[in-house]
């Protein structure tokens, strides 16, 4: 029995991308013993809040090992690059006894530095965003690799970082997951202002928010002709939750705004669904948003020369400005410009996501990643190498879960090989 393990170690945002295949391959494939690992009690929370909407699924549920302190750290700040490595390094034993590892990051592959050789590697990877991020040089460490349109496939192509055989193209799971959580276009204000979605990325090198994203809010708090969700990436607060709250208490009396400093709603869609306009900088959220072609503003707060660089390729799809000067002329001319990026937007989303009509895609993504280890681990199944590999962990007590829970575990296990974990200041 192949025995597969989907590891969630970084912000919730990334659940949604590979989740689904995993959920998928328990119903689809009862001989497949899937297994989903969580940092901690409360992401595992938020994982089966998520797995409700797959009854048919029927996988086994790890909260991975640490030491209390450091599951402390990672619940008051969140997942930091530190925190990662040290739990990847404490639980190598754990990861070492699966066929394969699929991940929607790409921190894991530090498993493969620290000793784990066994598994296959394989990404789904999170967002479609144009950034080279996405199409980092150690995606060609991947076994195997989840693609949601020809765009990235053609530009990981191109750099040599997969070659056929060893990916699968056209899912983007989280719409799945989405669809079924029934996340539709919804009012959220009381009045029939247009509602611009203002979504600043994290990076400081890159965001707009550290230059412009207060001055933005300002202007928004001192009209009455839009209504505004200020949504940023999860990770803008995700090390500074009081200063996430204290602005959203700032502006808590403005009717017609919402502060949002990384709530499940700026990660399943709601407000990319209800929004009239995207007012961003270089997330891939608005890949999502555009699924509805609707105007664009995008913010170029460092004077990047973009026209002419892939990684900026969706500021294509909308207005440009420099300077929150430049914001009230260009959100008052957006509807009739508009015409002139419909076409534009149509395509970037038809190369960006091989979708047909509203079919799942996450069912073809958990066939392929099965069809692949089937074939590349045919060898050693046959010869019965692999028969002992089913992880054996102490059943950790929980209050009881629906009926889509097989069983709850937790890893306790001790090995001498933790003594030589890295360690988190």
């Amino acid at each position: 029995m192949l025995q597969i393990v989907f590891p969630f170690i970084a912000q919730p945002h990334q659940t949604f991308h590979s989740l689904p295949i995993a959920l998928e391959m328990a119903a689809r494939t009862p001989d497949v013993q899937v297994h989903v690992a969580c940092l901690t009690e409360k992401q595992l929370d938020f994982v089966q809040s998520l797995a409700v909407h797959y009854p048919d699924a029927h996988v086994t549920y790890d909260v991975l090992n640490m030491p209390a302190v450091l599951r402390r750290r990672i619940e008051k700040h969140g997942p930091g690059p530190l925190e990662k490595i040290a739990v990847l390094g404490l639980n190598r034993s754990y990861f070492s006894k699966f066929h394969a590892i699929v991940v929607p990051e790409r921190t894991s592959l530090y498993l493969k530095r620290m000793g784990v050789k066994g598994p296959r590697f394989i990404w789904t990877r999170h967002g479609a965003g144009d950034r080279a991020i996405g199409f980092a040089r150690d995606t060609r460490m991947f076994d195997f690799v989840i693609l949601s349109g020809s765009k990235i496939e053609q530009r990981l192509l191109e750099q040599g970082a997969i070659r056929p055989g060893h990916y699968h193209l056209g899912t983007y799971a989280k719409f799945d997951l989405v669809q079924r959580m029934n996340r539709t276009p919804r009012r959220l204000f009381s009045n029939d202002r247009p509602t611009v979605l203002y979504n600043p990325h994290f990076s400081s090198n890159l965001s707009s928010w550290p230059a412009m994203g207060e001055r933005i809010i300002a202007f928004f708090a001192q009209q009455d002709r839009y209504n505004l969700i200020f949504a940023p990436h999860v990770r803008l607060f995700d090390r500074d939750k009081a200063a996430g709250e204290a602005l959203r208490q700032r502006f808590a009396d403005c009717s017609h705004i919402i502060i949002d400093p990384g709530s499940q709603r700026s990660v399943d869609m709601t407000y990319t669904l209800a929004a009239d306009l995207y007012l961003g900088d270089v997330s891939s959220q608005v890949a999502e948003f555009l699924i509805r072609p609707r105007p664009c503003i995008f913010l170029n707060a460092h004077d990047t020369t973009w026209q002419n660089d892939c990684n900026y390729s969706f500021w294509n799809l909308g207005e440009v400005v420099n300077d929150v000067d430049q914001l009230a002329d260009a959100l008052a001319r957006a509807d009739s410009q508009h015409t002139a990026f419909i076409a534009r937007q149509k395509a970037y989303v038809a190369d960006t996501f091989e979708l047909t009509g509203q079919e799942p895609t996450a069912p073809a993504a958990a066939d392929a990643i099965v069809a692949f280890l089937r074939s590349s681990l045919r060898p050693a199944l046959s010869r019965h190498s692999l028969r002992n590999t089913g992880v054996s962990l102490p059943t950790f007590p929980r209050v009881p879960r629906p009926p889509v829970l097989s069983r709850q575990t937790a890893l306790r296990q001790t090995d001498p090989a933790h003594a030589h974990a890295p360690s988190v200041p």
